[in-house]
């Protein structure tokens, strides 16, 4: 029985890049020889453990082929007799399929050299038989793309094929949200996106986004005037403000309706807020993205013009702003859309670098609106319906004399 250390630890190490899990290749044993030792066994479709005091992830050397059927639509053979170098030809990317002992590095199909060229490459023609591996590749692009990793030329020709051959079309919607919302995490996540247009699979994936690329914005507002550039300019400036996949979601996500403008009408895109919003719940179905994410990404499409326009809203206005992004209930969504709506004024051409003093005139209206609760209207003897009227009211009152303020 031999142990190996591989993928992602061996990878990351390799590069100095933080990691925190560490998985094991078993070579030479069966699945008995596992449980006499005291692992325990996790899922039913292949040979996996847990180290009984590490906890660490041990699985049997194994290889597999497609065949709709088993684990991923895989047929999994673990064996003793399957070699490191048979199970390290199984995985999709040569920098993934290096492994580790107290010998030394093993690396057969030249992960290390491809580390240091920082080239994304596939391992064998294998790679083809799982599509999940297109989002998998722009994803790894994604992470290091501040290292200087590029996908290399005949990956990217092979994921090409595939995004044309209608395999991708076979994932299933979970394994698809799954790896965009990693991508989300990621240090670049437009890159993760920048990828799949490259080859074809973003109009597959997510058309409404790629639909965005090519329409005209006003260029005296977007000096950038392609509005898939500013998306995804947008999502960069998101990453930078906050670590919330959530808030970099509807980042991503808050300008789908330019894409359903008539060309008659660009560059214009009059209603485009509202417009969108049907796109959006169409992509969250098709995807089954989470509640949180749909949730804040609704609210940014809807009204980050009324954000950007906060200096110039009626104190009413305002306060009706607060109440439909449940400010008074959850601090929280509040702080996100503002985020969001800071990185869609960043996410621009020449605007990089700009305050963004809505929001903390946004953040001023809020603390002071806040203040106002129903206890003095109970002690003045008003119920129901009368204190909620009160209280905005005043709410309204109290912005008024804020922005008077402010103003002199």
């Amino acid at each position: 029985m031999d142990i190996y250390l591989v993928g992602g630890a061996v990878r990351d190490e390799l590069l100095n890049y933080p990691f925190k899990d560490r998985d094991y290749v078993v070579v030479g044993a069966t699945v008995e020889e596992m449980l006499q030792q005291g692992f325990t066994p996790v899922g039913k479709d292949f040979p996996v453990f847990i180290h009984p005091k590490t906890k660490a992830e041990y699985a049997l050397a194994r290889t597999e082929r497609k065949s709709g059927v088993g684990y991923k639509g895989f047929e999994i053979f673990a064996s003793p007799e399957v070699t490191l170098e048979q199970d390290l030809q199984r995985r999709d990317l040569t920098i993934n399929a290096m492994a580790k002992t107290e010998q030394g590095l093993v690396d057969p199909y030249g992960g290390q050299a491809d580390l240091k060229a920082k080239v994304l490459r596939h391992v064998s023609e294998h790679f083809e038989e799982d599509p999940l591996r297109v989002l998998r590749v722009a994803r790894f692009a994604a992470r290091y793309a501040q290292l200087g990793f590029m996908v290399a030329p005949e990956t990217m020709d092979l994921m090409c094929k595939m995004s044309k051959s209608g395999e991708l079309e076979a994932l299933v919607a979970e394994r698809v949200w799954q790896e965009i919302e990693r991508a989300l995490e990621e240090r670049s996540p437009d890159v993760f996106f920048d990828v799949l247009r490259q080859c074809g699979a973003l109009k597959v994936f997510l058309p409404e986004l790629d639909a965005l690329f090519g329409v005209p914005q006003p260029e005296q507002h977007h000096p950038e005037i392609d509005t898939g550039v500013h998306t995804m300019m947008v999502l960069k400036q998101a990453a930078s403000l906050s670590d919330s996949t959530v808030v970099r979601f509807a980042a991503l996500t808050h300008d789908l309706g330019k894409g359903l403008t008539e060309p008659e009408y660009w560059p214009s895109h009059h209603g485009h807020e509202k417009k969108g919003l049907r796109a959006l719940k169409e992509l969250g179905s098709r995807l089954r993205v989470p509640n949180e994410f749909m949730d804040l990404a609704e609210k940014v499409m809807e009204f980050h013009t009324h954000c950007h326009r906060a200096l110039e809203l009626k104190p009413s206005t305002l306060l009706s702003l607060l109440e439909s992004l449940g400010a008074f209930r959850q601090t929280e969504k509040m702080e996100r859309f503002l985020l969001a709506c800071e990185a869609d004024s960043k996410g621009r051409l020449g605007y990089e670098e700009r305050d963004y003093p809505q929001a903390r005139w946004i953040k001023q209206a809020f603390g002071a609106a806040n203040m106002v609760t129903s206890r003095e209207f109970v002690e003045q003897g008003l119920i129901g319906k009368d204190i909620s009227e009160a209280i905005k009211k005043q709410r309204i009152e109290v912005i008024a004399q804020l922005k008077k303020k402010e103003g002199e």
